[in-house]
């Protein structure tokens, strides 16, 4: 008895694709039957023609056409002078590269002081009752009438602001930047258990001054110190910290402003700094010095968690020059000649803080 296929309900649907063939089977449910359809594509070609006509433009979007460079042509074209160049650029059509002079800007910190302060000469030595001190206090008196102005800003985005509460602050984060630097250069000469405890710990240190400081003052410290040992204590203050300058500015708009704090500190401090080899490149660990300094502070008021901290040091040009650092060379090479007219080479390390007859250290690797 033969079914109508309208009435067959069908259980199981499968598709076969193989060369361009499309086999539907259907199998009945109750009977058991399978009715086979097999429709074969005459026009199909491989590898010229999708069998789904569907989506063809966005498969034609998938694939991006480019130009390969000529590598054989960019090698011959490093060897022509300028005036070929712009002779064979102008006949292809290609205009000349544009000269970019741009700079990366950061708007965390400003990029230096602005408007410094310029301390008393003779800070520290001379008596207050000399002439030389008494104009410096009276143009010191000029200056506090933009430091009143520079208050008024400052507490207008940090209400709890007091300017004597700040000089004992500032006097907490400058000995915490000075340990945290100490610490930065042990970390670098740490022996660790691996290269990642290692790593891990500098980055953490670096972290942590990088949050004491400001970027432009990070660099400055940093300078050269890898390799050092550096052994700085604080012993005492001899005078009480002062604020003796505030200033505000606005970078690229109005509305983004920094704030910069002068601070004079005058201390009892210990200060070492050792090279590679362990030997005193500068300062003692025993001798103690009177120290004089006016640091500087600043804030980005416009950021809602900016938080004051080390921007730099503000060195007067009439301060003396400080004494000559120390340092380890190694002798050049030296031929000595011998009676049998055979050449010997010594490489001899030289300590430069003790001159003078020496015997020579052993080179360094």
């Amino acid at each position: 008895m033969a079914l109508p296929l309208r009435s067959l309900r069908f259980s199981h649907i499968s598709w076969n694709k193989c060369l361009g063939t499309h086999v539907l089977r259907k199998e009945h449910a109750s009977f058991g039957m399978v009715i086979q359809m097999q429709h074969y594509r005459q026009d199909f070609k491989a590898g010229q023609k999708h069998y789904n006509p569907k989506y063809r433009r966005l498969r034609a979007k998938k694939v991006i056409k480019i130009d390969l460079p000529d590598y054989q042509q960019m090698k011959a074209d490093t060897n022509l002078s300028m005036e070929e160049m712009r002779a064979k650029m102008k006949k292809e059509g290609v205009s000349p590269p544009t000269p970019y002079q741009e700079r990366p800007l950061l708007i965390t910190c400003t990029g230096g002081v602005f408007e410094p302060y310029v301390p008393p000469e003779g800070d520290g030595r001379k008596s207050l009752l000399s002439t030389a001190r008494l104009k410096d206090q009276y143009k010191t008196l000029e200056m506090k009438g933009k430091s009143a102005l520079a208050i008024r800003k400052i507490k207008q985005y940090d209400e709890d602001f007091k300017v004597k509460d700040f000089a004992l602050r500032a006097q907490e984060l400058f000995i915490t930047v000075n340990e945290t630097l100490q610490n930065w250069t042990e970390a670098h000469w740490s022996n660790g258990n691996s290269k990642l405890d290692l790593s891990a710990k500098i980055k953490k240190v670096e972290d942590d001054l990088h949050d004491l400081v400001t970027e432009r003052a990070f660099p400055d410290m940093t300078y050269d110190m890898k390799g050092k040992t550096i052994r700085w204590k604080w012993l005492e203050s001899l005078e009480p910290p002062k604020v003796t300058h505030l200033r505000e500015t606005d970078m690229i708009s109005k509305e983004n402003i920094y704030g910069q704090i002068t601070v004079r500190m005058h201390s009892k401090q210990l200060l070492a700094v050792y090279d590679r080899f362990g030997r005193l490149m500068y300062g003692s660990e025993t001798l103690p010095k009177d120290v004089v300094e006016y640091v500087v502070f600043e804030k980005h008021l416009s950021n809602q968690y900016g938080v004051w901290r080390l921007h730099g040091k503000i060195i007067p040009e009439w301060m003396p020059a400080r004494g000559a650092i120390l340092r380890t060379f190694v002798r050049p090479l030296l031929e000595e000649v011998t009676e049998a007219g055979e050449k010997s080479v010594d490489t001899e390390v030289v300590d430069a803080s003790k001159p003078g007859d020496q015997k020579p250290l052993p080179a360094a690797a």
